[in-house]
């Protein structure tokens, strides 16, 4: 199983996530479960498309920290 970073962010009133390594990777949800469950999904159908396209699966390089400022 491979781990890509995700990002999720308040979208008025729902919630947005995208997959940086994974251009064009993205899902939304009413609560932050709900968005994570869709991403979860969103990553293997998109990974599913390329390898039935026959392009390379981007292999994960991003990385998500919190930095205190």
């Amino acid at each position: 199983m491979t781990r890509y970073a995700v990002v999720i962010e308040q979208a008025g009133r729902n919630y947005s996530a995208y997959v940086p390594d994974l251009p064009g990777c993205v899902a939304t949800g009413d609560t932050i479960e709900e968005v994570e469950r869709e991403i979860r999904e969103a990553i293997q159908f998109h990974i599913a498309g390329l390898k039935a396209d026959g392009i390379p699966v981007p292999t994960p390089t991003s990385r998500a920290e919190y930095v205190e400022a």
